[in-house]
């Protein structure tokens, strides 16, 4: 793929893109190293939403409150991704927490998720191309028979 075949989406095709879809990737820092964990969310005016329970995600954003939030996805034969970057901080005001537990966030997993976290976006930034024919990809050894695994 060459870089004429890429294309940057502006601010606008970003949050449309974000609102079209509710699962993404929140990437925190644990222990010095990178975490990402797959989370559904809700946009809200310009931050994201998410609901989780305690743990590993809310210790990282209460100690390094820097993080990174990832979509991608599929349109008719392009492929997309957006990444958000900002400040996340627990929702924990009584008004803020009222208007918040009405927004339609329900987590993935069952389980207490009494954790409601505010992504502020402070850059958002998104790229769209083609998905490239898979048989592009062919070589000699595509379909040659392969031994079991054992």
């Amino acid at each position: 793929m060459n870089a004429e075949s890429t294309w940057t989406l502006d601010a606008k095709e970003c949050w449309e893109r974000l609102r079209s879809t509710s699962v993404g990737r929140l990437a925190v820092i644990v222990d010095e190293a990178p975490e990402i964990f797959p989370v559904n969310f809700v946009v809200e005016h310009s931050a994201l939403v998410i609901r989780t329970g305690e743990g590993t995600k809310v210790d990282a954003i209460r100690s390094r409150p820097r993080v990174a939030f990832e979509i991608d996805g599929l349109e008719a034969g392009t492929a997309f991704s957006v990444i958000v970057k900002g400040d996340a901080k627990t929702i924990s005001a009584p008004d803020e927490l009222r208007d918040t537990v009405s927004l339609d966030v329900s987590p993935l997993q069952p389980g207490t998720k009494n954790h409601f976290i505010r992504i502020l976006a402070e850059e958002v930034t998104g790229r769209s191309f083609p998905v490239t024919d898979p048989s592009t990809w062919e070589t000699e050894l595509s379909h040659v028979a392969r031994a079991p695994h054992e």
